[in-house]
């Protein structure tokens, strides 16, 4: 698992959002962007994570900052899971693991003794140009919105 790095710039990448829409990381091109990857749509940790972005989005807005959300769950589950808590930022559904695999956050994870490969919970800071600022490997999911606001 080769994660990205502060000062790597992000490769290109296209993925489905919860509606169908197709999302280019060109799109943010010129804007500072948040991508935060969450194990599962609509479990305890990955639903107090998105609700206090979602609660601070304002506040992330006023810093400049764009939102993007991204696990592999399907297109139907993170529709329901957006609209379920009314989140005001596209949800990627990269069941193929490409955005994953390009930020190198899938990969083997051990859970009460048993070891899986699945979703790392971290967050990217990217800046205009496209390069990694900041990452963030210890979410905080009831306060992340504050570890990024910093």
């Amino acid at each position: 698992m080769k994660t990205l790095k502060e000062g790597d710039k992000v490769p290109q990448f296209s993925a489905k959002d919860q509606d169908g829409n197709t999302i280019n990381l060109s799109d943010y091109s010129g804007k500072k962007l948040i991508v935060f990857f969450y194990p599962k749509a609509n479990t305890p940790g990955c639903t107090a994570e998105a609700c206090n972005l979602r609660d601070n989005y304002k506040a992330l807005q006023n810093a400049g900052y764009e939102l993007l959300g991204v696990s592999a769950d399907s297109q139907k589950q993170q529709s329901n899971f957006k609209n379920k808590y009314d989140f005001p930022f596209p949800l990627l559904a990269d069941e193929d693991h490409t955005v994953l695999n390009i930020f190198g956050v899938w990969g083997p994870k051990k859970f009460m003794g048993r070891e899986y490969d699945g979703i790392h919970r971290k967050t990217f800071v990217i800046n205009e140009e496209g390069k990694v600022t900041k990452v963030i490997d210890k979410v905080k999911t009831k306060d992340h919105a504050a570890q990024l606001l910093d």
